[in-house]
């Protein structure tokens, strides 16, 4: 499900001129709305205006607290005139900007509201009762919950000890497989697997099975510091069954807007389009075409993140925890005890994180704030942590 038309003017009627701040366009994201589908994913409930008024920091989603550029907002004002009285046109501008940044060509991009749509709709394209879905666990749950939907079977692959991707383990699960989603940076892990094992990996499940898509979901690309890592865009233009996908939702702060897309092979994404069910309004076309292009924004928006990531991961140390070698806006660390608990008592103190994360039990997962925010936040974790626990660690 996304963020239609309608349901956005008629939050921007209630919303009059605050629409346009940043607080409003970041709002909040998929990643918080699709969880309320599934009432399998532990930990996770719905958050209402009590709740959020109760809750002083919100950290729970992988959203950029800082919002959008003011490129992107520029171009979002632009158009709440008479032209948001019309149906969008300035889609296909969106698409070429997209196309320009990457080098490659218009067709080769399918613009979707945000990149889980995009997914969810190649899930529906390539996965059937006897073409499973081969997905890691822990990762993004969005494409499993999906494939069960539509009764597609389901091949979870745990992560290894790193919390990385067994690459090994999914390539002999991928043979006959109908999509490989494999998340690089994984959520909510934060780690990666460099361009290398990314081109051996996409070319040994080709290799055995010629007929399974991969889709490489580089959500959080552009917090990636790692050097042996790269994007998998090359990939995809040279081999027709590899697809990237990539979201407006991180780095440029746009997860309430809802705008992602799939970079491929035009005839793979004219497989994937029939399954969308969404529509970019004109408002965030325009903004996120305006974002592209911002890189000086983006390079600003990820370089302050990472610097309060690596404070935060260094409150998580200092108290004896374990932390993921996150490459994303997010953390995972282990806490030492049920990352339940953990969350409870977060959340009294006035901060809440993410949800479980199965079969890691006691691993809690960190978005990162503000610097303001990330400064309460941490210390409320170092209250937290250096508590006695209310139930044992498993």
């Amino acid at each position: 499900m996304s963020l239609s038309r309608r349901s956005f003017f008629r939050t921007a009627g209630a919303a009059g001129v605050g629409l346009l701040s940043s607080d409003f366009i970041s709002a909040r994201g998929r990643e918080a709305f699709a969880a309320i589908q599934s009432s399998a994913v532990a930990g996770y409930r719905p958050q209402g205006a009590a709740q959020a008024r109760r809750a002083i920091i919100k950290i729970s989603s992988n959203e950029n607290a800082y919002g959008p550029g003011p490129a992107a907002l520029d171009a979002a004002r632009s158009l709440l005139g008479p032209a948001a009285g019309r149906y969008p046109t300035n889609v296909p501008d969106l698409a070429a900007a997209i196309a320009k940044h990457f080098g490659v060509e218009p067709q080769n991009v399918l613009v979707g509201t945000g990149s889980g749509e995009v997914i969810e709709a190649a899930v529906m394209a390539f996965t059937s009762p006897t073409r499973p879905l081969v997905s890691a666990l822990p990762t993004w749950e969005s494409p499993a919950r999906t494939a069960r939907r539509i009764k597609a079977s389901v091949k979870d692959i745990r992560v290894d000890a790193d919390l990385k991707l067994d690459l090994a383990a999914t390539t002999a699960a991928a043979k006959g497989a109908g999509l490989v989603f494999f998340c690089n940076p994984n959520n909510p892990t934060g780690t990666v697997h460099s361009k290398a094992a990314v081109t051996k990996f996409v070319e040994g499940v080709l290799a055995a099975s010629p007929q399974t898509t991969i889709l490489l979901d580089e959500a959080y690309y552009d917090f990636v510091v790692d050097p042996s890592y790269a994007t998998g865009v090359p990939l995809a233009m040279k081999y027709p069954r590899v697809i990237v996908t990539r979201t407006f939702s991180k780095v440029h702060g746009m997860a309430g807007l809802r705008v992602g897309y799939a970079i491929g092979h035009p005839d793979t994404l004219k497989a994937i389009e029939p399954h969308k069910t969404g529509d970019l309004n004109v408002v965030s076309a325009a903004a996120a075409a305006a974002s592209i292009q911002d890189t000086a924004h983006v390079a600003k928006q990820r370089d302050q993140i990472r610097t309060t990531l690596e404070a935060t991961v260094r409150t998580f140390k200092e108290a004896g925890c374990r932390v993921s070698d996150s490459q994303a806006n997010f953390i995972l660390a282990d806490v030492k005890r049920p990352a339940k608990e953990f969350r409870e008592a977060c959340e009294k103190m006035g901060v809440m994180i993410g949800r479980d994360f199965p079969p890691l039990t006691n691993w809690a997962r960190i978005s990162i704030g503000t610097s303001d925010e990330m400064r309460v936040a941490n210390d409320v974790f170092k209250k937290v942590l250096a508590a006695p626990q209310t139930t044992a660690s498993r």
